[in-house]
């Protein structure tokens, strides 16, 4: 489990990346980014950043690019603004959640189906047996 310390210098980390793509990194190829998630290691050496992007194929890889070529300012920006004795490494991933999202409602979509398909089977249906399978004594 990461400490407090590491915890509030991801959250820095977090907001001063969305502040620099935003304001600083003028790269053409920078697409809809968000930055989902930052995680840091214990010694607060490595940065691991987590984003998303709104597109296609080619608008991923674009802004794979300019994140890659950027990378050096925007850890020059995250020092400065952090002021901590090492400024961490930074790398850069795509958070595979909207993937993870869209399958998830493939399968919501396919249990409703299947769902609604029994609930027709069932209307027509009559038990098999008798109409009180318990017995009485009487």
């Amino acid at each position: 489990m990461a400490s407090n310390r590491a915890l509030k210098v991801a959250d820095r980390i977090k907001e001063v990346i969305a502040t620099t793509l935003e304001t600083r990194v003028k790269d053409p190829r920078l697409g809809f980014v968000t930055i989902t998630d930052v995680r840091v290691t214990g010694d607060l050496q490595q940065a691991s950043i987590f984003y998303t992007v709104l597109g296609d194929e080619d608008a991923r890889a674009g802004t794979a690019a300019a994140l890659a070529s950027s990378r050096g300012m925007i850890r020059r920006e995250v020092g400065s603004a952090l002021g901590l004795r090492i400024t961490p490494t930074i790398e850069f991933f795509e958070d595979g959640l909207a993937e993870s999202a869209s399958a998830m409602n493939d399968l919501m979509s396919s249990v409703k189906a299947a769902d609604a398909e029994l609930a027709k089977l069932r209307e027509n249906a009559k038990p098999v047996g008798e109409a009180d399978p318990y017995k009485t004594h009487e």
